[in-house]
């Protein structure tokens, strides 16, 4: 009798464990009930995952957006005396574009793109009159100008027909210095 008592106590200890186990997952709370994100993105465990071309905790500001306005550039090439100079940048033709206008201190006649991923912004090699452009660089943190306050940018120019490069870290020499 003792063994059988003793069964039928843990077989309802058993059930018992098991109903509560099952009503209490049950009861957790939808992570995402709460959440809406921004141009598509979708909810995962409570957090917003972007599509291309947005960032932020819900998915509201495009990442191009702390590469827009107007730099003033400070550079000194490996065949060009330092320089001050201010360029603008502008969106481009899709989300992650951007179009840098007065870029090489007003030496080409068209804007130079390029696009952003991230904190990066990437020059991919193109021709620009006499001229191949190649660049990559990031925003940062500045002391005076604050958040997204700096672009360290590395690139270099080649003259297609002397062949001489002006390079501003690329390969070598230091890189172009853009602040806000």
């Amino acid at each position: 009798m003792k063994a059988r008592l003793k069964t039928i106590l843990l077989s309802a200890i058993g059930a018992i464990s098991a109903f509560s186990f099952v009503t209490l997952s049950s009861c957790e709370p939808d992570k995402c009930k709460t959440i809406s994100c921004a141009y598509g993105g979708i909810c995962n465990e409570g957090k917003c995952l972007c599509q291309s071309g947005y960032e932020g905790p819900q998915c509201e500001t495009l990442m191009r957006k702390k590469f827009l306005g107007t730099w003033v550039v400070t550079e000194t090439g490996t065949i060009s005396d330092s320089r001050q100079y201010t360029v603008t940048i502008e969106g481009g033709p899709n989300l992650s574009g951007i179009k840098i206008k007065n870029f090489y201190n007003n030496n080409l006649s068209l804007s130079v793109d390029a696009f952003v991923r991230g904190d990066t912004v990437t020059i991919a090699q193109q021709d620009i009159d006499k001229y191949t452009i190649v660049g990559e660089g990031w925003v940062e943190d500045e002391k005076y100008y604050g958040d997204n306050g700096q672009i360290v940018l590395k690139y270099k120019v080649t003259n297609n027909e002397s062949g001489e490069t002006d390079d501003f870290g690329y390969d070598r020499g230091d890189a172009s210095l853009w602040n806000k």
